[in-house]
């Protein structure tokens, strides 16, 4: 399948209509703010209409009021209703944000390949645990980071004895 890459201004305020509508649409991720959940280009997430709610834990997409567009998970929902986000590369919540400013919620993503919905274990370990580290991201990620290139460079070196 032939695939092209669309300006977020001219391809996201469709995206917006057709979930107005109740339909549901894939999108590639673009930014690092949702990583590790979500790599650059590589993942894909099935967006949907905000039909039961939005809670804690939920990634969903918004326009900020500069109208810039964001996909970030609900790290709070306070009393008033109004919501605080949080990419999980990130330390510090955004908001308030109004409930008239999100028009999607994550449904499915698409992961190396592999569709996740929420119950997957990577799923309920962002949305759970992930959240939950947000004082101890930096670290985690510098041994993410650490771990991959060692893990790297392994498998590199033994493609070279094979080879």
């Amino acid at each position: 399948m032939n695939s092209r890459v669309v300006a977020n201004e001219v391809y996201i305020p469709v995206v917006r209509e057709l979930l107005e509508e109740g339909k549901e649409v894939s999108l590639t991720v673009s930014g690092n703010s949702m990583s590790p959940f979500f790599i650059h280009t590589r993942d894909k997430v099935l967006l949907g209409p905000v039909d039961d709610g939005m809670h804690k834990g939920d990634i969903a997409i918004f326009q900020r009021k500069s109208g810039q567009f964001v996909l970030h998970r609900i790290c709070r929902v306070s009393e008033e209703g109004q919501y605080f986000f949080i990419g999980d590369a990130q330390t510090q919540a955004e908001g308030p944000v109004g409930r008239n400013q999100i028009f999607g919620k994550v449904k499915a993503v698409c992961r190396k390949g592999t569709w996740l919905k929420p119950g997957d274990f990577w799923w309920e370990f962002f949305e759970h645990v992930w959240l939950r580290m947000i004082p101890a991201r930096r670290l985690a990620c510098r041994c993410y980071d650490t771990l991959k290139k060692l893990t790297g460079g392994l498998q590199n070196r033994k493609k070279g004895l094979e080879g």
